[in-house]
C-alpha cells in the first residue's frame, strides 16, 4: 500500500510561479529519495504533504489521509525535519525534544522518556543537557532529527538532512537515516539535491524538475547495467585505445576509463586479450551502471560511448523554475 499518493497535484504562487505541476506519483513504504535541483518543488511538496500549504489543484493522500482537511491527523503520524536551522539556542536538547513530544500529545513523563530515548539513538545522550546554541552544525541536525522521531511517527519527512555538514558528518547522518528506515520500521522520505547521497541509502527514488515528475522508480532499476564496458589501466591508455580501435572496437572516454559497447560476451575476451598482449597493468574492467545523476544530464557526455537505452534526458538540473520555499 502506498504511503503517499498524488494525482495531478498542482501548487501555484499567484499567477507567475508554478511550484508543482500536475504531479502524479505513488511512494511506497521504505526509504525514498525525493531529488531535484534547488527550486524543483521539493520543499513545497513536503509542506503540502504536511498540510502547511493548500494545493491549488489535484489530490494528495498521506497515510490515507487528506492533509488539507486532516492536517492535524497527518502531523500526528508524520515526523518532519526542516531544512533551515529553526532551533531555540537558549534551551537544552532534552528540554526542546521533550517540548516537541508534549506538542505531539505525549504526557510529560512519556515525553521526557521518549526524548532521552531518541537523543540516545541520534548520538546526543551525553550532550542532551547542553544548550543548543553551543552545538555544532552536525549536533543541531541531530536534534532536528530527534524531534521528528519523538512521537514515534509512521513516516519521516527529512528536508536536506545533510545540509551544512562536512563529509564525515554527512556519512554519519546518512547512516542514522538508513538505520531508522531499516531497523525501526519507519518509512522515510529524504529530500535532497545531492543525488549520490540519496543513491546510497534509498530503496526508491522520485525525481522532479520544475515541479513536474521526471521519473519514479526503484533505485536498483535506475542503476541497472548499461551494456557499456569500462576499462581502466594504470598506464598505456592511449596505446590500448589505439589497439582496440585497430580491432574494430568502438572506443569512448569517461575520465581515465575507456568505454566500449558490449556487443557480445566475446567483447570481454577481446579487451582482456589486447591488454595481456600489450602487457598493461589492468586497474578496472567492468560493465558500467547507470547513475542517478544522469536523470538530470545527458549521458552523451561520456565522450563517444553510446548513450544507454532508456536513459531519460533533461532540460538542465539547476534551471528549474523557482518557487520552492
Amino acid at each position: 500500500m502506498a504511503i503517499i499518493t498524488t494525482q495531478a497535484l498542482t501548487k501555484r504562487y499567484g499567477t507567475a510561479v508554478t511550484a508543482l505541476a500536475d504531479l502524479t506519483v505513488q511512494i511506497e513504504p521504505g526509504i525514498t529519495g525525493l531529488v531535484g535541483a534547488n527550486g524543483a518543488g521539493k520543499s513545497t511538496l513536503i509542506k503540502t504533504m504536511l498540510g502547511l500549504l493548500p494545493p491549488t489543484g489535484g489530490q494528495l493522500r498521506v497515510l490515507g489521509l487528506d492533509p488539507t482537511r486532516q492536517g492535524e491527523q497527518v502531523r500526528a503520524r508524520v515526523g518532519y525535519m526542516p531544512e533551515n536551522d529553526s532551533l531555540p539556542p537558549d534551551v537544552s536538547a532534552a528540554e526542546f525534544v521533550t517540548h516537541m513530544g508534549r506538542m505531539s500529545g505525549l504526557p510529560r513523563p512519556a515525553a521526557r522518556e521518549r526524548a532521552s530515548e531518541v537523543l540516545r539513538h541520534v548520538g546526543l545522550y551525553e550532550e542532551r543537557y547542553r544548550q543548543i546554541g553551543g552545538y555544532s552544525t552536525g549536533m543541531k541536525q541531530r536534534v532536528k532529527l530527534a524531534q521528528s522521531l519523538v512521537h514515534d511517527p509512521d513516516l519521516l519527512l527529512l528536508d536536506e538532512p545533510t545540509n551544512g555538514l562536512d563529509p564525515a558528518g554527512r556519512d554519519a547522518m546518512l547512516d542514522l537515516v538508513h538505520r531508522i528506515g531499516t531497523e525501526f520500521g519507519i518509512s522515510v522520505v529524504v529530500c535532497s539535491h545531492l543525488l549520490g547521497e540519496v543513491e546510497q541509502i534509498a530503496d526508491g527514488l522520485v525525481a522532479i524538475e520544475g515541479g513536474r515528475l521526471l521519473r519514479a522508480d526503484r533505485v536498483s532499476s535506475m542503476t541497472a547495467r548499461t551494456a557499456v564496458l569500462a576499462v581502466e589501466v594504470d598506464e598505456g591508455t592511449d596505446e590500448l585505445a589505439a589497439a582496440l580501435s585497430a580491432r574494430g572496437v568502438r572506443i569512448g572516454r569517461d575520465g581515465a576509463a575507456l568505454m566500449t559497447p558490449v556487443e557480445s560476451p566475446a567483447t570481454y575476451d577481446l579487451v582482456r586479450d589486447v591488454i595481456v598482449d600489450l602487457g598493461l597493468p589492468l586497474h578496472r574492467l567492468e560493465e558500467r551502471r547507470h547513475r542517478v545523476a544522469e536523470l538530470f544530464g545527458s549521458p552523451a557526455a561520456h565522450a563517444g560511448a553510446p548513450a544507454p537505452a532508456g536513459t531519460p534526458g533533461s532540460t538542465g538540473g539547476d534551471e528549474g523554475r523557482s518557487g520552492d520555499e
